[in-house]
C-alpha cells in the first residue's frame, strides 16, 4: 500500500521518491535537501544521485520502494532477458527516456520493471502508447540500466548488420537549410540511421526501383521497394528506429518534423557523384502506428532516353511525332499512375526542347528537371493553381505548354483555347484508353465542338515487365492464344511465345526493367464528326478501329510475337 507523503511546502519541491524515503526515515531532511539541489542543478533523477552518494544501497532501495508501494520485487540479473529485445512491448526510445523495461505481457495488462515506482510520467506513457493496464515490478536501479544500455546496443547492431560496410560517399543537397523543429535534433542526431537511410536510398537506385515505402506497424518496422512495378520486401529494421528515420527523412525533404498528425509533402536531392543527383517526392501519412512515408524516386536521366527506348512501335512512334510536331493543337496523354505518362511527355519536350521554342510547363508537382523548359510547381495553398498558371502562360508568349493533369473544366477550356490560338498543349489525364478521354472530356462538360476542333491526338499507355535474358520459350494451347487475342494469321507456327525464368541478373523474377505498351490514336475525320454528335466512346472506338488504331491489347500482343514481355503480364495489365 502506498505512503501517505508529508504536504509540507518544504517538500513540494521534492521527488515522490524523496518524500517516501524522508517520511519513512531512511534519509534525513538534510540528506533529502542536498540529494535534491544536487538533482535540480545537474539535471538527473533524484535516484541517480541517491544512489552515486552512496546514502542507499540499490538492493536496499529497491526493497524499500517494493515494501512501501507495494509492488512486487524481481531480481533482474537472474531474469531471462534473450527475449526482449524482440518483444516490441514499447519502443527502445521510450525505455531509454524513462528507464523503463516491458518484461511481458499477459492479456490486457503489462509487466514493467522500473526502479522509481513514483515515476508516474512513465507509467502514464507507457500506459498511453500501449493503451494496457500497467502494472510495475521493483528492480535493482543499476541492473535496470546496465539491460536498458544493453538492448540499446542490440539495436544498434541490428541496425548496423543492414547497414553493411558498402556505402558509397552520398550526401544530400542544402541539407543545412533544412532547421528542424525546437526538441527535434535529438531525434534526428543518430549516426546509423543516418547511415542505414543512405543505405536504403542507395540500393533503391542500384535496383531501379520507382518507390520507396517505409511502413509502421504494430509488432513489426518493413520496408519496400516498388521495382518494375511490383513492390518487394527489402529490411525489417528494429521498430525503435521508426521515429528517428522518420524525423531524418522530414528534416532532409525540409518538411515540419513536429507535426505528425496530417500528411505532409516535401522534396529532397541526393548527391550521388559530380555528374549525377537524383530527386526524391517524399509523402507522409499518419497512420495507427506512426508515420508511412513513400518517397518516388525521380531519375531525370529517364527523359533523356531517347522515344526509341520507351517501347513504341514503328508506325506508332512516326505517328506521335508527326502530331507533335505540328504547329498548334493538343495532344494527351492518358493511363493509370505510375503508367509512365510524365516520362512520356518530357520524352516529347525534349524532342521539342530547341533554341527557338519557348516551352513552358505547370505540374502539381515539376518530376523532371528539364533545362531549357520553364517550369512551375502548382501550389494550391498559394493561389497558384492550374488555371492560374495557365492564363499566366498566355501573357508570356509561349510555343508549347504542357500542364500535369486536366483536373476540372476550368483547367480544360483554357487549355483547349490555348490549342485553338496557335499553340501546341500537351496534357494527361486520368482514363482507361484514348476513346474513354474523349466522352471524359465531354462528361467535364467540355463543348463536343471544342474537343473536336482543338485535340489532334491522345495517347493511352500501360507499363508491363521486360522478360529478362533468361527467358525460354513456351507452349500455349492455341485456344489460350485466340482467346488473349491473337487471330488465326498470327498463329503461323514463326514464333513461340516467352515465359520468365529467374536468375542472379533479375534476382530470380524473371524480368527486369519495364516497357510501354500504347494505343496511339489520332483524331481522324470520322472520329470528330463522332465528337460533334455526342458520340459515345464505344462508338469512337469503333471507329478508330476501322482506322487502324490498335487498342492496348492488340499493342500488347505484338509485344508477345517479339518475345519482349510474356503473355501474363500483357493480360494482366489489359482489358478486351
Amino acid at each position: 500500500m502506498a505512503a501517505v507523503l508529508p504536504t509540507s511546502a518544504s517538500n513540494n519541491a521534492m521527488s515522490g521518491l524523496a518524500r517516501a524515503l524522508l517520511q519513512a526515515g531512511q534519509i534525513t531532511p538534510q540528506q533529502a535537501d542536498s540529494v535534491a539541489k544536487q538533482a535540480a542543478n545537474e539535471k538527473i533523477p533524484f535516484i541517480d544521485i541517491l544512489l552515486k552518494s552512496e546514502i542507499m544501497n540499490g538492493a536496499r532501495l529497491a526493497a524499500f520502494c517494493s515494501q512501501t508501494f507495494g509492488y512486487p520485487l524481481l531480481d533482474l540479473a537472474a531474469f531471462n532477458s534473450s527475449n526482449l529485445s524482440d518483444n516490441k512491448i514499447i519502443d527502445l526510445k521510450l525505455m531509454q527516456s524513462q528507464r523503463v523495461i516491458a518484461l511481458a505481457k499477459r492479456g490486457n495488462k503489462v509487466l514493467i520493471a522500473i526502479s522509481d515506482p513514483t515515476n508516474s510520467q512513465a507509467l502514464d506513457q507507457i500506459k498511453f502508447q500501449t493503451q494496457l493496464t500497467v502494472e510495475p515490478i521493483i528492480v535493482d536501479h543499476a541492473t535496470l540500466l546496465k539491460l536498458i544500455e544493453k538492448l540499446g546496443h542490440s539495436a544498434e547492431q541490428d541496425l548496423n548488420e543492414l547497414i553493411g560496410d558498402d556505402l558509397e560517399n552520398i550526401d544530400f543537397i542544402d541539407e543545412e537549410l533544412a532547421a528542424p523543429a525546437e526538441g527535434g535534433a535529438t531525434d534526428i542526431d543518430d549516426a546509423p540511421v543516418v547511415k542505414f537511410l543512405h543505405k536504403i536510398l542507395i540500393d533503391a537506385i542500384n535496383l531501379g526501383a520507382s518507390d520507396l515505402h517505409f511502413e509502421p506497424f504494430e509488432k513489426f518496422y518493413r520496408i519496400r521497394f516498388r521495382v518494375d512495378g511490383v513492390l518487394r520486401d527489402i529490411a525489417q529494421p528494429p521498430l525503435a528506429i521508426k521515429e528517428k528515420l522518420a524525423s531524418r527523412i522530414k528534416v532532409i525533404s525540409k518538411l515540419d518534423i513536429s507535426e505528425k498528425r496530417v500528411p505532409q509533402d516535401g522534396r529532397m536531392k541526393l548527391v550521388m557523384s559530380k555528374t549525377r543527383s537524383i530527386d526524391f517526392r517524399v509523402s507522409t501519412l499518419p497512420t495507427l502506428f506512426g508515420e508511412k512515408i513513400v518517397m518516388r524516386i525521380l531519375d531525370g536521366s529517364q527523359a533523356q532516353m531517347g522515344i526509341e527506348a520507351l517501347g513504341y512501335d514503328p508506325d506508332q512512334k512516326e505517328t506521335l511525332l508527326n502530331a507533335i510536331q505540328r504547329p498548334y493543337g493538343m495532344v494527351l496523354v492518358t493511363g493509370p499512375t505510375g503508367s509512365g505518362k510524365t516520362v512520356s511527355l518530357y520524352t516529347c519536350l525534349n524532342i521539342l526542347n530547341k533554341p527557338g521554342i519557348n516551352i513552358s510547363t505547370a505540374e502539381d508537382p515539376a518530376e523532371i528537371n528539364l533545362p531549357g523548359v520553364n517550369q512551375v510547381n502548382v501550389n494550391d495553398r498559394a493561389g497558384l493553381t492550374f488555371p492560374v498558371a495557365l492564363k499566366a502562360f498566355l501573357r508570356q508568349d509561349p510555343d508549347i505548354i504542357m500542364v500535369g493533369e486536366i483536373r476540372d473544366l476550368e483547367t480544360a477550356d483554357i487549355a483547349i483555347k490555348a490549342a485553338q490560338t496557335g499553340h501546341m498543349v500537351f496534357s494527361t489525364l486520368h482514363t482507361n484508353d484514348a476513346p474513354a478521354t474523349l466522352t471524359r472530356l465531354m462528361n467535364m462538360g467540355v463543348a463536343p465542338f471544342n474537343i473536336a476542333s482543338s485535340v489532334i491526338l491522345i495517347t493511352a499507355q500501360r507499363l508491363v515487365r521486360r522478360l529478362c535474358t533468361c527467358k525460354q520459350t513456351t507452349v500455349i494451347p492455341d485456344e489460350a492464344l485466340l482467346e488473349a487475342g491473337f487471330t488465326e494469321d498470327d498463329l503461323d507456327g514463326t514464333w513461340l511465345p516467352y515465359k520468365p525464368v529467374g536468375c542472379e541478373r533479375c534476382s530470380g523474377s524473371g524480368y527486369k526493367g519495364r516497357l510501354g505498351v500504347y494505343q496511339i490514336m489520332p483524331i481522324s475525320e470520322e472520329i470528330e464528326h463522332i465528337i460533334l454528335n455526342h458520340g459515345t466512346s464505344l462508338e469512337i472506338e469503333t471507329q478508330a478501329k476501322k482506322d487502324g488504331v490498335r487498342s492496348l491489347r492488340e499493342s500488347g500482343l505484338v509485344k508477345v510475337k517479339q518475345g519482349l514481355t510474356s503473355l501474363e503480364e500483357i493480360l494482366g495489365c489489359t482489358n478486351e
